[in-house]
């Protein structure tokens, strides 16, 4: 079996690889895999050194808005996973150029690629976001796409371009849509990464607006056994929500991480709010389970542990957050650029 996995580098990607190439995954041992990155500022090769000298491991390094080389690389593969996106919302806001580019024109690139190679198998990862805001319930798979941010936007975008190559081609095209992931190897812009290596250097975490907004909380190996679950038992055509069932205010999720650090509210930096900002994100994940889903990593648990891997693995974050220049506080009183962390 021959294995396209793009965004490979990232921090999602990179796991799936990980475990795919480690033997996670039951029957896809002898896996070939290939990675397609672009390795911006989020892509990092040290996120696949366990398996950099992998026999059945190849990296390439490209866009997947770039049809020519998606015409070389994509043929001979017999399943593409497609992990690569621009995911931060801020980033989106400011500028929702690249977003628009990689999530939408990268995607029917290689949707394109895709058919013209005669991939077998094509799951795109999404993201909850694509739903918008939900006060009370959960969504399921049939729920109208409502997206709020441009990130968002051109996620859903993506996601339609995969139904629209699915219903007029005829190509095996399988959708994912996840919750909050968290996990090692997560590139310090992201909350909880942000959050615990400020307060290992003892600086203040930036806390948006009231701290109401709720987020639905799932580990990464959780969430890659669930892409790899519909690779293997998904059905042509479909969308599976995959979520990790633990629902909790920013502010409590900053208490969390608060109380696992040994810090205290003194801590904490209040700063204005996102525009647009989402109120609430629940997925309905009972597709998914009717495959035999289920996630395995308890959340209090899991978050002390990634606490400790961003304690023990500093070589692996600080040259992120030099090169990023990622601070918790304005420039003003820090001397550094602010970046806003996103909850998603």
């Amino acid at each position: 079996m021959r294995v396209l996995v793009t965004g490979g580098a990232g921090f999602i990607g990179s796991h799936y690889v990980r475990s795919l190439l480690g033997g996670a995954y039951p029957g896809w041992e002898g896996a070939r895999v290939t990675v397609l990155d672009k390795l911006t500022y989020a892509g990092n090769l040290a996120n696949l050194a366990p398996v950099a000298d992998h026999r059945g491991h190849t990296f390439v390094r490209g866009d997947i808005a770039d049809a020519r080389l998606l015409a070389e690389v994509v043929p001979g593969h017999d399943v593409v996973v497609n992990f690569a996106a621009e995911s931060h919302v801020d980033r989106s806001i400011a500028d929702a150029g690249d977003f628009v580019t990689t999530n939408v024109l990268g995607t029917q690139r290689l949707l394109q690629a895709a058919l013209e190679a005669g991939v077998r198998t094509f799951v795109q990862v999404s993201t909850d976001e694509v739903y918008g805001s939900i006060a009370e319930g959960s969504w399921d798979e049939d729920a109208p796409l409502l997206p709020n941010s441009p990130y968002s936007a051109a996620k859903a975008s993506g996601d339609l371009l995969c139904r629209a190559y699915a219903r007029t081609h005829g190509l095996d095209v399988r959708v994912t849509r996840c919750s909050n992931n968290y996990g090692p190897y997560q590139y310090p812009e992201k909350v909880v990464p942000l959050f615990v290596t400020n307060l290992i250097d003892g600086r203040p975490v930036p806390l948006y607006g009231d701290g109401r907004n709720v987020r639905e909380w799932l580990h990464v190996d959780d969430h890659c056994r669930g892409v790899q679950l519909v690779l293997e038992k998904g059905s042509p055509g479909e969308v599976y929500n995959i979520g990790g069932g633990v629902e909790l205010t920013n502010l409590e999720l900053t208490e969390r991480l608060l109380s696992i650090s040994g810090a205290g509210w003194d801590m904490v930096v209040r700063v204005p709010d996102r525009p647009g900002h989402d109120l609430r994100y629940s997925v309905d994940s009972g597709k998914i389970r009717s495959l035999g889903y289920e996630p395995r990593v308890d959340f209090g648990e899991g978050l002390a542990e990634v606490v400790q891997w961003y304690r023990d693995h500093q070589e692996w974050w600080r040259p992120a957050r030099r090169a990023a220049s990622v601070s918790s506080v304005p420039e003003s009183e820090q001397g550094e650029p602010w970046t806003h962390p996103t909850f998603r």
